[in-house]
Parts: C-alpha cells; sequence; structure tokens
C-alpha cells in the first residue's frame, strides 16, 4: 500500500513574525508610525494571508500533494495576538504624545526638582546653535555677550526625594561643538521620569534651532530667524527680527512682533500672529482659534477645509467655531471653504470664495474697484455696497429668491416658475467691477450702507396754544 502523503506545513506564521518584527524594529529606530499604518494599511493584512495561502496551494499542487495547510486555529490566534501587540504600541505611544505628565508618569512617585547649572562657553556672535531636548521646557532670550549661558531645573519623579535625587544626578546637559555650529543636548541618562527645564541665554545674532518632544518653547528678542520643533506644548516667539519656522504635533502658537515671514506647519490647538512685515504660511490641521493681525505680506493658509490667499492683512483674521472673518485687507483675496459662516470687511482687491454649507457677507465701506465673484451652495450670499457704487452684476440663485435694495432701468430680475432667480445688468453712472453671485437653496441679498438709506422726514411740529392765566384772588 502507497504511504499517505504528508501534510504540508504552512509558512504564514513564520512569514507574520517576521513582519511584525521588521515592523516594530522600523518603529523603534526608524520613526516608523505603526498607528498611521494599521489605520491606512490594515487590508493587507488579509491580502498577505491570503496570498500566502494561495501559494502554497499552488506549490501543493504542483508537487502532486493534494493535502494542502488550511488556515488552522492557531494561525488565528497567532494573528489576533500580534495585533493586540501592535495595538498595545500604538496605545502607549498616543498616551506619551496626548496625556499629560502627570497622568503617563504618576506611578513613579512625587515629583522633586534639582538646581541645574551648566558652565557657561564662549561661542562667535553670530554662531549656529542647537539646542535639543526631550521633555521639559525650554526659555531662550537674547543677550550682549558672545558666549552661551545655561541654567534650569531637574524636575525627577521618585518614591523619595532620595531617589529622585539619584535619577537626576546621572542626568545633565552639556555644550558641545558640532562641526561649524555649537548644540546643546542632554547627556548622561535620561528617562521618561526625568524632565530638564532650560533657561538659555546665548548672543543676539546666533542663528537658532530648537528640537523638543515636550514642554513650552519660549523665544525672545533674537536678530535672525529662528527654528522650533516641538512635540507637545505651547510655543511663543516674539521681538525677532528674522523669519520664523515652527513645527507642532500638539499646543498653542503665538507670535508677536516679528521682522520677517512666519510659518506654522503640523497639528494644533490656538494660532496668534500679530505684528509680522512678513507673511504669515500656516499649513495644517489647528482647532483655532486662528487669530492673525496686522500682517504685511498677507496670509496663506492650508489645511483640509480651507485653502485661503490674503495677499495684504492690515486688520484682522480670525477662524473658528465655525466662523471665518476677514477685516481690512486691501490685497486680493482668494478662499476656498466649507461649513464656514464667511464675513469678509473692506477687501481692497480682487475678491474670490467658494463656499458650501455656510452664509457668505461680504460688507464694503467704499466702492469696490476689483471683481468679486462669490460661490456658494445651500447657503445664502450678502452684499453690501455704498449707494455710490458703479458696477456690473450677474447673480443666479438655484431654488431661491435674489432680494436687491438696488434698482435702474439695466437691471433686470427675472423670477422664474421653477422658483429660481436671476439678476443681471449695471448699475451706476462709472465704469465699475464684474459681481459674479450663484448659490442655491439659500439666498441673495444686496443691500445699501446704512448711511445711504433715505432718513424719514421728521413729522412737522404743532405748536400747543398756552391758555390764558387767570386772575389771582386776594386771601381775606
Amino acid at each position: 500500500m502507497a504511504n499517505p502523503r504528508l501534510r504540508s506545513k504552512s509558512t504564514f506564521p513564520g512569514l507574520a513574525l517576521i513582519t511584525v518584527g521588521a515592523l516594530l524594529l522600523l518603529h523603534n529606530y526608524g520613526g516608523f508610525n505603526i498607528g498611521h499604518f494599521i489605520w491606512h494599511w490594515w487590508p493587507l493584512i488579509l491580502i498577505f494571508w491570503g496570498a500566502v495561502k494561495l501559494y502554497e496551494r499552488t506549490a501543493a499542487s504542483r508537487a502532486g500533494n493534494a493535502a494542502t495547510s488550511p488556515i488552522t486555529a492557531g494561525e488565528i490566534f497567532l494573528v489576533l495576538g500580534l495585533l493586540s501587540l501592535l495595538g498595545i504600541v500604538v496605545a502607549a505611544d498616543y498616551s506619551k504624545q496626548h496625556l499629560p505628565d502627570e497622568v503617563w508618569s504618576r506611578g513613579f512617585g512625587d515629583k522633586f526638582e534639582f538646581d541645574l547649572e551648566v558652565a557657561p562657553r564662549a561661542v562667535p556672535p553670530d554662531a549656529r546653535i542647537t539646542i535639543r531636548n526631550g521633555r521639559g521646557n525650554i526659555s531662550v532670550h537674547a543677550s550682549e555677550e558672545p558666549q552661551i549661558r545655561v541654567s534650569g531645573k531637574k524636575s525627577a519623579k521618585g518614591w523619595s526625594e532620595r531617589d529622585a535625587q539619584k535619577l537626576a544626578e546621572r542626568a545633565s546637559v552639556e555644550i558641545v561643538q558640532n562641526g561649524d555650529g555649537f548644540e546643546i543636548r542632554p547627556a548622561g541618562s535620561v528617562d521618561s521620569r526625568l524632565s530638564l527645564d532650560l533657561e538659555v541665554s546665548l548672543p543676539k545674532k546666533s542663528l537658532l534651532t530648537i528640537r523638543n518632544e515636550r514642554g513650552d518653547v519660549g523665544v525672545s528678542d533674537l536678530g535672525t530667524p529662528v527654528t522650533i520643533i516641538n512635540g507637545t506644548g505651547d510655543i511663543e516667539v516674539r521681538n525677532t527680527a528674522g523669519d520664523v519656522s515652527i513645527d507642532t504635533r500638539k499646543g498653542d502658537v503665538k507670535v508677536s512682533d516679528t521682522n520677517g515671514n512666519v510659518k506654522v506647519a503640523g497639528h494644533g490647538g490656538e494660532v496668534s500672529v500679530n505684528s509680522a512685515t512678513g507673511g504669515l504660511t500656516l499649513d495644517g490641521e489647528f482647532f483655532g482659534p486662528i487669530t492673525a493681525d496686522k500682517v504685511a505680506k498677507g496670509v496663506r493658509f492650508i489645511s483640509q477645509r480651507t485653502d485661503l490667499t490674503l495677499t495684504q492683512l492690515t486688520g484682522h483674521l480670525e477662524a473658528g467655531s465655525g466662523n471665518l472673518e476677514i477685516t481690512d485687507a486691501p490685497g486680493n483675496l482668494n478662499l476656498r471653504t466649507n461649513r464656514y459662516d464667511v464675513s469678509v470687511e473692506n477687501a481692497g482687491g480682487k475678491v474670490k470664495i467658494d463656499n458650501r454649507d455656510g452664509n457668505v457677507e461680504l460688507r464694503f465701506s467704499a466702492p469696490p474697484k476689483e471683481d468679486i465673484e462669490v460661490s456658494n451652495a445651500a447657503s445664502g450670499i450678502t452684499l453690501t455696497l455704498p449707494g455710490s457704487s458703479s458696477f456690473e452684476i450677474l447673480a443666479d440663485c438655484h431654488s431661491c429668491d435674489i432680494d436687491s435694495e438696488f434698482s435702474g432701468d439695466s437691471l433686470k430680475k427675472i423670477s422664474m416658475q421653477s422658483g429660481d432667480s436671476h439678476l443681471e445688468g449695471k448699475y451706476g453712472s462709472a465704469r465699475g467691477p464684474k459681481i459674479t453671485l450663484k448659490t442655491s437653496y439659500g439666498s441673495i441679498s444686496l443691500h445699501r450702507t446704512s448711511s445711504d438709506m433715505p432718513v424719514p422726514p421728521k413729522p412737522p411740529t404743532v405748536k400747543v396754544p398756552t391758555p390764558p392765566s387767570l386772575p389771582k384772588t386776594e386771601k381775606h
């Protein structure tokens, strides 16, 4: 009798272990984001598993072995176990990035602080300086002296002050020369139970780069460009004379009195930029409010929801809580967004707005000189102009009405039986800009400014005759 052929062994468990091991290795040493990979690419697990089983079946068929290895309970438990392991890694990373230090490290005991002193180091007045830190706040200010001074605090967690002191004594901060620049960085043994709060003084003309993982960062009074890359924590930069570049994952950003361009990228909460001689570029997801005041060369705001370009901003911009407000923007305005109620006052250049599911309101205190184009959907458009304006208009409202306080022989409004409305024509004696307004399931309203509205005449004054005085009677 022929010997029964042996059942072929599956190669899937080995390949799965190799793949997960490689992912964990890349995560630990290559900065690979496992959470992002699993969220977007988890179907590859099924594809990979199916491809292995299909290959095994094909190989067994070619070898004349009909007994192929099916999907076993062991393989299913292996996959679930590996996914649980990856889930634990992702949860740990999320906790480190989003939970406060007190929550993450509360199991390590109480917090104790110890003084941090570092020997000063002489550097050139225009030195290139990098500050690296893991956990802790960083505060940098300018000095007239050509040297770096570092002081601050070591904050250590321990079950007793002695345990915390031992932990703090194993860590320090050093100033080393790195090529043609200098680097301020932790030295010794530093783990999650220890944070280093740094107070740094350096020459005013230093070219500064800060790389921090968790903690607040403050920079003031520098006369050269500043670059800040921070993980979790608030950032404040004020009174600088160069470009400011900020990359953050979580926290508020505040920049004020900057003689240069400002760029903020990443993810975060509030963003405030005030008095910049250059332009502001905001690239990322910030949940606001976002405010900008007096940005000479305008604002560029890019997110999944909004694409905004302002060539000048002498007034105020604010975005948050479903509202986007722009006041006093002398240059051109180009906006594409959705689910925002948009309010624009005193735009000086061309205006182009493409919105959806949010009202759009434009107000002009002086007659506009450049073209205006607004496209909306499922919400209304309101335009307020001085009565002295001259313009050419084309307005279409699908399943909605057009209300206009401007009238004239050259303005023609058509209301259709389908519920659509159309307004077209010219207004004013001079040649004016072209105004194009389109929306659906909302309304279009054209208003005059309040100063142009006719004042109702005062009612005539009616004089009431004074009754004659009665003669006085003498008392007896």
